[in-house]
């Protein structure tokens, strides 16, 4: 069986310049796209990806990745669109570079699209209200 997980991995800064892409790509057979990267040098490194692969393969390398001291969360919902917090400006719909968030017309009202969501955290940044937020869940 098949598994496709969006992953948020943190890491220490002991282990920010260690090659982990790599070994889930040749180690363990897993196809790894990286949504959004915030990893510098000697700083705690965070890290935003799909992995997918078989089930087998998938488990190992996750069991492997908490072993060398990764912290690794799920992505349950990615962003969360709070639409009664919403004041319908549209700044995030600006700013959204995947199309996720859109302005639609006539209306001029936020429309939200969970699965063109990349988890790039712009619009949390962007929302004035405060209608956008992060849901992360530990993993197993």
């Amino acid at each position: 069986m098949a598994v496709r997980q969006k992953l948020v991995f943190r890491f220490p800064p002991s282990l920010v310049e260690q090659p982990f892409i790599y070994h889930l790509v040749k180690d363990f057979g897993l196809m790894v796209n990286i949504l959004r990267a915030d990893i510098n040098p000697k700083k705690e490194g965070r890290l935003m990806l799909e992995l997918s692969g078989s089930e087998p393969d998938y488990r190992r390398a996750i069991d492997w990745l908490q072993k060398e001291g990764l912290q690794i969360m799920n992505l349950k919902q990615q962003i969360i669109w709070n639409e009664e917090r919403c004041t319908q400006c549209g700044a995030c719909s600006v700013i959204c570079p995947s199309g996720a968030l859109g302005l639609r017309r006539p209306e001029m009202t936020v429309s939200f699209d969970e699965d063109k969501c990349i988890v790039c955290e712009l619009c949390l940044k962007a929302c004035p209200a405060r209608a956008m937020e992060t849901l992360l869940e530990n993993s197993e």
